[in-house]
């Protein structure tokens, strides 16, 4: 049995956290951090979690370290590096924030505004994109989760792009996202009355982060630089994330191209040709679905990705990585099927 820390524990990540490995088999819950709510109990920050026996959330200067063999960090971005780099060196830990995601600190500094602080962290950090970087992930100590928007993209198009199947210079990701990927902060453009009823662009002309995720990865597969078009949209729903992305490419190829390259995932299905997914029947779950349809303009293909922003797109994967640093079967405590309806 595996005693694990959650820092961040009063988010919405450090709860789904919480929930998934309430299950896992092989890992126990030893310490919640969670300095804004130091003193409370989980079922006071979540009554959701109330059936569980879980410890008293506690400041990070509480928590004893050298009695812990994994920790999740669900901090922030900026404060998480700062924690990282105070924690002992041989602490295995999944960070779930952006602070370790890029590995060029220039870049960091220019779509984080500000420089990088823990630079030995961020130099033997692994990327947490699990089905591409696996062999890494399990001899890592610090592996860096991705973000959930730049995490659908990579699904829907990182196999066409190594195979040499679209053009590159013309790829546009159209995508739409769940409120909670946004954290739990108070947040004015967040209040039911802003929101509800309504969807709006955001992040529009190249201005998001994530963007930052793709030029990186994207541009490392295929030996030259990569750009993309990117425009997320916020929708009036809790969870999900759905990416619709248009490339010019032949359709039956990239939909094979597709299915063999996730055939073998476990939680990565690619449905028949010409079916696509829809954010409800993921929610909740490990799961991505991935779906390829032709376009009425010819030697054009329209690719649809979708999969829970929580989950999957965060703390799923997150929990993923922590099995394999931990040698556990990847799939422990993650297989539990979407909630529908």
């Amino acid at each position: 049995m595996y005693d694990i820390a959650i820092l961040g524990a009063s988010g919405y990540t450090g709860a789904e956290l919480i929930r998934l490995i309430a299950v896992h088999p092989e890992m126990r819950i030893a310490a919640l951090g969670a300095n804004s709510k130091a003193g409370q109990s989980m079922s006071d920050v979540f009554p959701h979690l109330r059936h569980l026996d879980l410890p008293e959330l506690v400041t990070i200067d509480e928590i004893d370290f050298s009695a812990i063999d994994l920790c999740f960090c669900a901090l922030p971005h900026a404060t998480s590096q700062e924690v990282i780099a105070a924690l002992p060196k041989t602490l295995k830990i999944v960070d779930l924030s952006a602070d370790f995601r890029l590995r060029d600190s220039e870049a960091y500094a220019k779509w984080y505004g500000g420089a990088h602080a823990a630079l030995d962290c961020q130099a033997e950090a692994v990327y947490g994109l699990t089905e591409f970087y696996r062999d890494e992930i399990r001899r890592a100590r610090l592996v860096a989760g991705t973000g959930c928007n730049a995490a659908t993209g990579q699904y829907a198009l990182r196999p066409l792009i190594a195979g040499g199947l679209i053009d590159l210079d013309d790829i546009i990701i159209d995508l739409k996202t769940g409120v909670s990927g946004a954290g739990r902060s108070l947040k004015e453009n967040l209040l039911h009355a802003e929101l509800s009823e309504g969807t709006h662009a955001y992040g529009v002309g190249g201005t998001h982060r994530h963007l930052a995720e793709f030029d990186q990865e994207f541009s490392a597969i295929a030996g030259r630089p990569v750009k993309v078009q990117f425009t997320p949209h916020l929708l009036p729903a809790n969870r999900g994330i759905l990416a619709t992305v248009y490339v010019k490419g032949e359709p039956g190829a990239i939909h094979g191209a597709l299915r063999d390259a996730y055939a073998s995932e476990p939680f990565l299905q690619v449905l028949p040709f010409g079916q696509v997914p829809s954010t409800r029947h993921i929610r909740g779950s490990n799961y991505c679905h991935i779906g390829v349809t032709g376009d009425r303009i010819e030697g054009r293909s329209i690719v649809i990705a979708a999969l829970d922003n929580l989950t999957k797109g965060s703390s799923g994967q997150a929990l993923q990585n922590a099995n394999l640093m931990l040698n556990l079967e990847e799939t422990m405590a993650l297989t539990a099927p979407p909630v529908f309806p």
